[in-house]
């Protein structure tokens, strides 16, 4: 049959940017996929040309991290699949990553089914799903073998915060972590220490701070490091890969990339929040601009996190840019007024994503475009294994890409973007970088500003298991680090007998001296007398009183030699 029209598309005379080089070139598009890279390229009649002169031709954003339409804290994220991923388009982002999250004792195959439903109807771009695990027993590994094998799942979430809802004990996490290495799937951990926050957060109600601050106060960097520090030990004990989702601050970033140098495989996750803005907010004297900012973990205070992030994401300590794009209205968030445990934890990001970054890396000029894709789209098409379907300009790749115009200015406002909530913690900031042209699946569904995304367009991109990027060494890994058995002839000498109270009883006593009442400490592992003690006893007996008396001696002459003569 043949192709129609306008299933084929010629983006001409852009620079095409990928994450390891940059070109001047064209590219054909067809049925969805890419076809041609180059120069002059043939092409059929009919094929719609798109002029990128001018501008960068890069693969569509991937956003690691999104919660749309989730249920928390007894209401529902206000944009759902429809406006976060129609948002997402108008933004650059061509494909999204959720979690499909199961409260405790529910099925994790049931969860997965029921964001399906969610989701499919309405996607207008392709999206993939990272599964929770927030309780554990045996079942619970079997399912997660289930999603792995037939589902399309590769990343698994565990919470180390949410106490009493979705947080595991380190013993949960261990054999999480066990699984997710047996079945070749991504553990992924929410780090922050939820019996900590518990307690601040007591502490904090005590005394009367009930407002926003409350809640950045009750969750501190260190709280945040500790939990991505013990997640990594954890995981490096058991083998497993890991990745940390929303890097939030200077402290939890420094244990990402230090573990990463001790040779942990390990991965960072700063989102679009941490990178664009700080903490202050949350001591803002309006309550509904504190509490619009409210997320965990929260944004921290020190103004200079945002640059040290984008610097680790520079030099490749972090790999990979989300959202937690998980958005509630004011009214939603009223919810907590009285109590700041109670507002609903989440913020926009998913449409401004890519511009504040670029604004924040390429525009400071901490990366440069190459990096930008790598950061925005390709590491994490090779961390959950769809490279380079995904996140690759290249023939036989998926048509989801990004016309960018590097010169273009905007302001980022509540007013006009197309997500659903009507707060935006960007409020105000110009950036420059839009996407002039957005492509998906090889259909032009951005065009100078004008979104023309079609509810239940974008389809699910299962996951497969074992990705090369992250399992590619841990076989060898395992073995060159497999505890060796030392050689050596038995012991065959004494060996001491314990009583009925566990005390040792000498087997030879006869080296041991009877008047052992006058120390305080038993004799050394020889036999000898504790040197340590004084054998001067205060209840007037002494250690020699049975010893015979030694007879006087009159010194004449003192070490040192007799003195004679006067000084003076």
């Amino acid at each position: 049959m043949a192709t129609s029209a306008q299933n084929r598309l010629l983006i001409k005379g852009g620079r095409v940017v990928n994450d390891d080089m940059m070109q001047d070139a064209d590219v054909y598009i067809e049925d969805g996929i890419i076809k041609q890279v180059g120069t002059n390229l043939h092409t059929p009649g009919g094929t719609r040309v798109v002029e990128a002169k001018g501008h960068l031709v890069m693969p569509g954003g991937i956003d690691t991290h999104t919660h749309m339409q989730l249920p928390f804290m007894g209401t529902f994220a206000v944009d759902d699949f429809y406006t976060g991923t129609r948002a997402a388009l108008a933004g650059g982002t061509t494909m999204i990553m959720d979690f499909a999250i199961p409260q405790k004792g529910e099925s994790l195959v049931e969860a997965y089914h029921r964001w399906r439903s969610w989701a499919d109807p309405k996607v207008c771009c392709d999206y993939a799903l990272h599964v929770g695990v927030t309780w554990w027993c045996d079942k619970v590994g079997k399912e997660m073998e289930e999603l792995t094998e037939e589902h399309g799942i590769n990343s698994f979430k565990m919470f180390m915060a949410y106490k009493d809802t979705w947080q595991l004990d380190d013993h949960d996490l261990l054999e999480s972590f066990k699984q997710c290495k047996e079945i070749g799937a991504l553990a992924q951990v929410h780090a922050e220490n939820g019996d900590i926050i518990k307690e601040n957060t007591a502490k904090l109600l005590d005394m009367g701070i009930t407002g926003p601050e409350g809640h950045e106060l009750s969750r501190p960097e260190e709280v945040e490091a500790e939990a991505t520090n013990r997640a990594c030990v954890l995981a490096n004990q058991v083998g497993c890969p890991l990745y940390v989702v929303h890097v939030m601050s200077k402290s939890a970033a420094d244990v990402v990339s230090n573990k990463r140098r001790q040779g942990h495989i390990v991965f960072g996750e700063p989102i679009a929040a941490s990178l664009g803005t700080d903490g202050t907010h949350y001591y803002h004297k309006c309550w509904r601009h504190a509490a619009a900012h409210v997320m965990g973990p929260p944004l921290r205070p020190d103004c200079e996190t945002p640059k040290y992030l984008m610097d680790l994401l520079a030099n490749g300590d972090l790999q990979t840019t989300g959202t937690d794009n998980c958005t509630f209205s004011a009214s939603q968030k009223a919810l907590g007024k009285d109590d700041f445990t109670k507002i609903p934890n989440g913020v926009n990001g998913v449409e401004d994503r890519m511009s504040v970054i670029w604004e924040k890396g390429v525009v400071s000029g901490k990366i440069d475009p190459c990096k930008f894709v790598a950061v925005t789209s390709t590491n994490a098409a090779k961390i959950f294994n769809i490279y380079p379907k995904k996140g690759r300009i290249a023939v036989g790749s998926d048509a989801d890409i990004v016309v960018w115009n590097p010169h273009a200015t905007r302001t980022i406002s509540a007013k006009t973007h197309y997500q659903a909530v009507d707060f935006n913690i960007f409020e105000g900031m110009e950036v420059h970088g839009i996407a002039d042209y957005v492509i998906c699946h090889g259909r032009v569904v951005v065009e100078e500003g004008n979104v023309r995304a079609v509810s239940g367009m974008g389809k699910f991109v299962p996951t497969p298991s074992h990705s090369p990027y992250v399992y590619g060494r841990v076989q060898e890994r395992d073995i060159a680090n497999a505890p060796k058995k030392v050689d050596r002839a038995p012991y065959d000498g004494p060996v001491i007998q314990l009583n009925n109270q566990g005390l040792t009883q000498a087997v030879e006593s006869s080296i041991i001296p009877t008047n052992q009442e006058f120390y305080t400490r038993g004799p050394t592992r020889c036999g000898g007398l504790n040197l340590h003690d004084s054998s001067f006893h205060v209840s007037g007996a002494q250690m020699n009183d049975k010893s015979p008396k030694r007879p006087s001696v009159k010194v004449h002459n003192p070490p040192g030699g007799k003195a004679s003569g006067s000084f003076w």
